[in-house]
């Protein structure tokens, strides 16, 4: 048996490599982690936890305005844009020391470096220029953010890494791209007083959403003050003396403060050495994994947003456990990507799992289904317009529930429980045979009873 310094080398100290290295470090095996940056990964230091502090932040303008209604005055009211950043800073930090405190009480070794791979065995560790050894490897280092490079004046251009440090809230900016990233950031701007606007390549925002949540949000987001225009890219981006000038592929052009882009992101496999290794890569630069994370490469491993599976945080942790319980805990575990609730903190809010309509008309299978759209009971009071929207997808042979799509407040907290039961596999006849709590808007997805019918079929009817 060959001797290796390490029964684990975990590259990337984000969610998954980080649960990955803590539980195979309780099974017994003698691990290690580099990190370059910051441990807790994209989303604790510059992702999911900044943007939704972000996000409460960016709810108190309609708070206070929505307050009258009830009876409260509120007087004059003024937003510091450098406390926000400040308090973010100190929670980010707390977090981060709390990700390496549970490294280090589980044993695992953290090295403060990049880590490039010299072969299947080897990593040469950058900053402290040698190698260390390792039975087994996983790659999780994650994605990094996406911009035109080829766009002239692309270094003008801000990603969402630099927008969670900006010395200074622009007064109006133009966000491109028409993802959860583009759409959770517009919101925020727009809600601290930002002009906002939101450029898209595509004829709707959110692809591969239901159609109906994309075409809702977007008239919500229209409501807010949101400017979209969908079909647009930057052909240019010149510097002024007063800020920024965009010229758009139709010609027109915007000024603005501020361009951010946010229009995907692609795995940080770039210079990792994982071609002198052996592993294979996709056409992104994605690594090839099996249904158990392994690559090609029999004794490497990757997790996470660097496999360009589902790019969700909770699904990387998933993915790091079921190695870990299938590498070093004799417990092989395969992750089903088929259901993954997830929401986007938009304005208003998005919750979602299963299937879309689209995907489940395109799977064959008869559909039913059932869909409301009401304004919250807050809102009665408060005078706000804002609109909820439900909707139910249902295999109409089986009963099945295949998908459930919500917009509202709240939206994310809902589908984490409606996704126990889609995942059990409930039935619409179980969803109705469940007692409403009253007065919510959850009920109404237990209280849903007439069949939506398309507005021509209405007709015919």
């Amino acid at each position: 048996m060959p001797k290796y310094d390490y029964d684990l080398f975990v590259i990337g100290a984000g969610s998954g490599g980080v649960r990955a290295a803590r539980i195979a470090a309780s099974y017994g095996a003698k691990v290690a982690v580099a990190e370059e940056y910051r441990v807790g990964g994209t989303c604790v230091i510059r992702g999911c936890v900044p943007k939704k502090l972000f996000v409460y932040a960016s709810h108190f303008s309609e708070d206070f305005e929505e307050a009258a209604g009830f009876g409260w005055t509120v007087g004059e009211t003024s937003f510091d844009w450098k406390t926000l950043v400040a308090n973010k800073d100190k929670e980010i930090d707390r977090l981060n020391g709390i990700y390496i405190r549970n490294l280090n009480n589980a044993g695992v070794e953290i090295i403060q470096s990049r880590a490039v791979l010299k072969d299947a065995h080897t990593v040469h560790l950058v900053a402290e220029d040698r190698d260390v050894t390792a039975g087994k490897i996983l790659i999780a280092v994650g994605a990094k953010a996406n911009v035109d490079e080829k766009l002239e004046g692309v270094e003008h251009t801000i990603t969402s890494n630099e927008a969670f440090h900006l010395e200074e809230l622009p007064r109006s900016i133009v966000i491109a791209g028409g993802g959860y990233i583009a759409v959770e950031f517009a919101g925020i701007f727009n809600g601290l007083g930002v002009e906002t606007t939101l450029l898209y390549r595509g004829e709707q925002i959110l692809r591969g959403f239901d159609e109906d949540l994309r075409s809702l949000l977007h008239e919500e987001m229209d409501k807010k003050g949101i400017r979209i225009i969908t079909g647009q890219v930057f052909t240019k981006i010149e510097k002024t003396s007063s800020g920024l000038k965009t010229t758009l592929t139709s010609g027109d052009t915007l000024e603005t403060d501020a361009v951010m882009f946010a229009i995907g992101r692609d795995p940080n496999t770039e210079g990792l050495g994982l071609e002198a290794a052996g592993v294979k890569l996709g056409k992104k630069g994605e690594v090839i994994v099996d249904e158990y994370s392994r690559t090609n490469i029999e004794n490497i491993y990757a997790v996470g947003d660097v496999t360009d599976r589902a790019n969700l945080t909770p699904v990387a942790i998933r993915e790091g456990h079921a190695f870990a319980d299938t590498v070093f805990g004799d417990k092989p575990t395969k992750v089903d990507h088929s259901i993954i609730p997830t929401a986007v903190f938009s304005q208003p809010e998005m919750g979602t799992v299963g299937l879309t309509e689209a995907d489940a008309r395109a799977r064959g299978p008869e559909i039913d289904i059932y869909k409301t759209a009401f304004r919250a009971m807050k809102s009665t009071l408060s005078g706000s317009q804002e609109r909820s929207f439900m909707k139910l997808v249902v295999d109409a042979k089986t009963d099945k529930v295949l998908g459930v799509h919500l917009m509202g407040p709240a939206s994310g907290e809902l589908i984490q429980a409606i996704g126990i039961a889609v995942t059990m596999g409930a039935t619409k006849a179980q969803f109705d045979a469940t007692i409403a709590v009253h007065p919510t808007a959850a009920e109404e997805l237990v209280t849903l009873r007439d069949k939506w019918q398309p507005p021509a079929q209405q007709a015919a009817d």
